[in-house]
């Protein structure tokens, strides 16, 4: 595979010093076929999945021809999950960094609207959001979209999954209807491709092969019974012992059961699915992504907008029936450099499936034997931290080096022993290895941040 630099690109030179200290020299497959036509100013439908780089690819777009003297709204980003439009909002701004006063904001459900409200009274060039958030700021007329030049519609796909489709087709209304609209799908149903037809103009198609490479991917599949399906799941976790896992199934009902079975077992697990709150929902990807839960047990939709770096393994507790999705779930594990495992059950009744699979990877898939695998040393898989919660956040001006500071002063905790920190807008959570992370509890809640005093719990 060439690599295209994107010093050939005609972008301003401070967006190429920008993207050269991010350490991007090369262009990704969809960015080198992509960004081309979108910078001709053509409206784009490019099917590209999560960790393709499609996330710079409208970000470039967007900023190249941004005003940043002009604090109207020029581009409007829609994204199906609060957790992805917080990840393409941290994004662009990282692309943004060579202009310091280009706003982006953040509009999403689950946190109050009246600071939402008063940002864009005092313009955004930038606004990431989701459906019903951005509708209910269209409603109240607080967003003002005349300004508008570059729409994108991102993960369509998972809007249609979602039930957000006619949402977004009512947000695209409110747009002016000479704009640049940018469509992103990590698969291309019917159903989308009719959508689109009703807010396109004459749009350019991009579609890039999965970027999975096999040589970096472990994969094996087992045959079992049906009703042995979530022993298998344990049995593969205490064989392997991958550090982070996502496994997936089909309903949320095997979800909650397959989580609560691997709790009871003595692994650190958790469920994410679609009847989940969304502050529930935030808890858990929150200890997922800071290694205090080893075992994210998901749907295919839940799951969607969730980016970890760094997977060690997929457990397909279930064949999917659609082989682009099977492609999906297993490229997130064994990204960059890394070494990635992934481990397929099937059941006699999904042997067609798992030959479509076959097939559409074009060579033999390996299948391997339950029986000759046995527990590592080690015991269950525990998650090596445990979050802490503090009751105050960015409201209370807390930042990341307030909290280190107070566990490794007061707290008396090293460096090490402390993990992810993440400031929410309420609240903050801290990574803490799991060893000390009740005494470090008790002596930070008797302390001071800051000089105020927080509640705090474990989760």
């Amino acid at each position: 595979m060439t690599t295209t630099s994107f010093s050939s690109l005609p972008l301003a030179p401070a967006i190429l010093a920008n993207l050269d200290s991010l350490g991007y020299t090369d262009m990704t497959p969809i960015q080198a076929e992509s960004l081309p036509l979108i910078l001709e100013g053509r409206d784009l439908i490019a099917q590209a999945k999560t960790g393709s780089g499609k996330t710079a690819t409208f970000g470039l777009g967007i900023l190249h021809k941004l005003a940043a003297a002009d604090f109207g709204t020029q581009a409007l980003v829609l994204c199906p999950t609060r957790e992805l439009a917080d990840q393409v909002a941290g994004e662009l701004r990282r692309l943004a960094r060579f202009a310091g006063n280009i706003k982006t904001l953040t509009l999403t459900g689950g946190s109050p609207i009246r600071p939402q409200v008063e940002s864009l009274e005092h313009g955004a060039h930038i606004v990431v959001g989701t459906p019903g958030r951005l509708i209910d700021h269209i409603d109240r007329g607080s967003i003002d979209l005349t300004k508008l030049q570059t729409l994108v519609l991102d993960e369509a796909d998972r809007m249609v999954d979602m039930g957000f489709m006619e949402d977004a087709i009512r947000i695209v209304s409110a747009c002016p209807p000479k704009r640049q609209t940018l469509l992103f799908s990590a698969t291309y149903a019917e159903d989308i491709r009719k959508a689109s037809a009703r807010f396109m103009r004459n749009p350019a198609e991009v579609k890039v092969e999965s970027l999975v490479d096999a040589s970096q991917i472990e994969q094996h599949f087992f045959e079992i019974n049906p009703d042995e399906r979530n022993a298998a799941v344990a049995q593969l976790l205490e064989h392997f012992r991958p550090a982070s896992t996502i496994a997936f199934c089909n309903t949320k009902v095997q979800v909650r059961e397959l989580a609560e079975e691997l709790v009871a077992r003595g692994f650190s697990a958790m469920a994410l699915h679609g009847d989940l709150e969304q502050r529930e929902r935030d808890d858990v990807l929150i200890q997922f992504a800071n290694n205090s839960c080893s075992v994210l047990v998901a749907t295919d939709v839940a799951a969607r907008g969730l980016d970890i770096a760094s997977l060690a393994a997929v457990i397909n507790v279930d064949v999917t029936q659609d082989t682009e999705v099977h492609v999906h779930r297993i490229g997130r594990t064994g990204r960059g450099q890394e070494k990635g495992l992934a481990l397929n059950l099937v059941a006699p009744y999904e042997m067609r499936w798992a030959n479509l699979i076959e097939n559409y990877q074009g060579k033999p898939i390996r299948w391997s034997d339950l029986k000759t695998l046995t527990p590592a040393p080690g015991g269950p898989l525990r998650a090596p931290m445990v979050t802490l919660c503090i009751q105050g956040g960015k409201k209370d001006k807390l930042r990341p080096g307030d909290i280190l500071g107070a566990l490794t002063g007061d707290g008396g905790l090293a460096k090490d022993q402390v993990g992810k920190i993440h400031i929410a807008e309420f609240a903050s959570f801290v990574a803490l290895d799991r060893r000390i992370a009740k005494e470090a509890c008790a002596t930070l809640s008797q302390g001071n941040i800051k000089g105020k005093r927080f509640r705090m719990r474990l989760m």
